[in-house]
């Protein structure tokens, strides 16, 4: 639990300042006994309650204040946001790589399908937002919940030179901050963040068959994620196997890329063949889900690219956040100060005088 207005809790020493008036009160009260001749009447005019009924209304008094001292602190507690409730960001690497066909068909068309039928799993869950990204990342279809526009959006994917992993992770942060006002965008100041302070109720996935090869770094994007608590979860596509390049809607035609016969950068490229030889920049996507508290997965062909993306939904379940608890401990307060002061009255309420 933490708190807003911490210094509020300065306000708990009234307590000890009540207790010690009352200690004062009960001493002088000793000093200005009078003497009576009989005990009897004495006991008819005390109340009829026992030593520990008497102190039931202080210390429930006591209590109700402590609490409302709390609640003057606005506490704050972490709690889990419902997956319906949630956004995700799909960052699907659209780069000339993914037209490998070491995955049948290609990387392309099985990472369309996988990411096609994690949509439709999620249907009448989360919010979704698709962001591709080639030398460049742009976002594609805002955060929805509309399913048929997000599988449409898929179905009109084409591959680009290049692979710019931190930049498509900057325009998810940008994507997701343009619907949940707690998301501060790229290029505004944001307060660390983590795991002891709750996740914020958005991640984003980032699918990719490669190496970053042009724009900002990962790890500088990694680092603008974990100080909004956005976890990132990253999935590292495809084998080593060189294999023939064939896409739809591409400009591959198993020569090269453009009628380049060779083209690479980063680590690996392309032979003259146009076959793929790229490898997975795996040290950097493990360092991003661990900068941003999410966690990286390999899938080397169709089914495990599914499993990886199947098994995401039981991840976003425990996103935690931060919700505002002063009103319970204000309530609970005043309800013990109110039940105090009842039943001193009620048990102190003149009795009915002896005849």
């Amino acid at each position: 639990m933490t708190f807003s207005w911490p210094w509020a809790l300065l306000s708990v020493l009234v307590v000890p300042l009540i207790l010690a008036i009352r200690w004062w009160a009960l001493r002088r009260r000793r000093r200005a006994a009078v003497r009576v001749t009989s005990i009897a009447l004495v006991r008819a005019a005390l109340p009829g309650r026992t030593r520990w009924t008497r102190r039931i209304p202080p210390a429930l008094f006591v209590a109700g204040l402590v609490l409302l001292a709390v609640g003057a602190a606005r506490p704050q507690a972490s709690v889990a946001v419902p997956m319906r409730s949630a956004t995700i960001l799909l960052a699907l690497d659209t780069s000339a790589s993914m037209c490998a066909t070491d995955v049948d068909p290609n990387r392309l068309t099985a990472a369309r399908k996988a990411a096609a039928d994690f949509i439709e799993s999620q249907r009448g869950g989360p919010r979704i937002g698709l962001v591709t990204f080639a030398g460049s990342a742009g976002l594609l279809v805002p955060p929805t919940d509309d399913t048929d526009e997000l599988i449409e959006a898929l179905d009109g994917l084409t591959v680009g030179r290049g692979t710019a992993i931190g930049q498509a992770m900057l325009a998810s942060i940008d994507a997701i901050a343009e619907v949940d006002p707690s998301v501060p965008p790229t290029g505004a100041n944001a307060t660390a963040g983590g795991a002891e302070q709750g996740y914020a109720g958005a991640a984003i996935v980032v699918l990719t068959d490669g190496a970053n090869t042009q724009g900002v770094a990962p790890e500088t994007a990694a680092e603008e994620a974990a100080l909004r608590r956005l976890r990132v979860f990253t999935i590292g596509f495809g084998t080593t196997n060189p294999a023939p390049m064939v896409c739809e809607n591409s400009q591959f035609d198993g020569r090269g890329f453009g009628g380049f016969g060779g083209w690479g950068g980063g680590r690996g490229g392309f032979d003259r063949g146009g076959r793929n030889i790229r490898s997975i920049d795996e040290p950097t996507l493990k360092e991003i889900a661990r900068t941003t508290g999410g966690s990286y997965h390999r899938a080397e062909n169709a089914d495990q690219l599914q499993d990886a993306l199947d098994s995401l939904p039981g991840s976003f379940k425990v996103i935690r956040e931060r919700v505002d608890t002063a009103a319970f401990f204000a309530g609970g307060g005043a309800l013990l100060v109110v039940t105090a002061l009842s039943l001193s009255l009620w048990w102190n309420r003149p009795r009915t005088p002896i005849r």
